[in-house]
């Protein structure tokens, strides 16, 4: 009998061992952290680089990136999407965002500078500034009600006199990235684009050139307040101001303000 209460106490022993085992296993799994990070579409591959440098930064952690034009992005907040870092490709959605207490405004800060460019396909003839336009029978820019460089392209287009003009042969796209891949099939004969992304497909667009008569492109970003993670969210937005963060974004050709 003896021998069989120590073989009962053995095993409960192995088995309470074997439950402390599973608590730690289940309570390390509990604690692995998340956070959401929403930005411009513009910002697609700068972001995939920073978010890698980010986790590995802080094992444990997993960071969801979520990009689209500012405009959608803000309207998936305002439907309850939960957001922990906001980036935007212009002040006036992240005005919207932070009106309706959807961002912590003491975390907003502008972090990066871009260019609005006019490209068109490669080895395709360059328009010499804007009121070459009138020779393009379609040119592709950003929908101005949702995508901020669509805004940029009208406001440029209307300091040149020209927005009436062009708007009949105008092809909208839902995002900075659409118009991207509009002019590098060939679809179109020119279209409106920030510098950053002309980059990413050299190869296949060339830039006819900078285009002016608009606001500065300034992005800001800043804490949201529908995420879960908002000290993640301050600590992820400190690193796209760091030196590091500062780097990584320079090489995708985006300056600081």
């Amino acid at each position: 009998m003896r021998g069989s209460g120590s073989l009962l106490t053995g095993k409960a022993r192995l088995a309470a061992w074997l439950f402390g085992l599973w608590l730690m296993v289940g309570g390390t799994a509990a604690q692995a952290e998340e956070m959401v990070v929403s930005g411009a579409a513009s910002l697609t591959n700068a972001f995939g680089e920073l978010k890698a440098l980010y986790e590995k930064k802080h094992p444990g952690l997993t960071v969801h990136t979520n990009y689209a034009a500012s405009n959608p992005l803000l309207k998936q907040m305002q439907e309850g999407a939960p957001v922990d870092v906001f980036a935007s490709a212009d002040q006036e959605t992240m005005d919207k965002a932070e009106k309706a207490g959807l961002i912590d405004p003491a975390t907003r800060r502008d972090f990066v500078c871009n260019k609005l460019v006019l490209i068109v396909p490669k080895g395709s003839a360059k328009p010499v500034g804007m009121s070459a336009l009138s020779g393009c029978r379609s040119i592709a820019v950003g929908n101005p009600d949702s995508v901020p460089a669509g805004r940029y392209a009208r406001e440029s287009l209307t300091q040149a006199g020209l927005w009436e003009a062009v708007a009949p042969r105008l092809i909208m796209g839902n995002s900075v990235r659409q118009v991207l891949d509009y002019v590098a099939r060939g679809e179109v004969d020119a279209g409106f684009v920030y510098a950053t992304d002309a980059r990413q497909m050299a190869d296949k667009v060339d830039v006819a050139f900078v285009a002016e008569g608009h606001k500065p492109v300034l992005y800001p970003v800043a804490v949201a307040t529908t995420g879960k993670n908002a000290a993640q969210g301050k600590a992820f937005v400190d690193f796209l101001l760091s030196a590091e963060g500062g780097e990584v974004l320079a090489r995708y050709g985006f300056s600081r303000p």
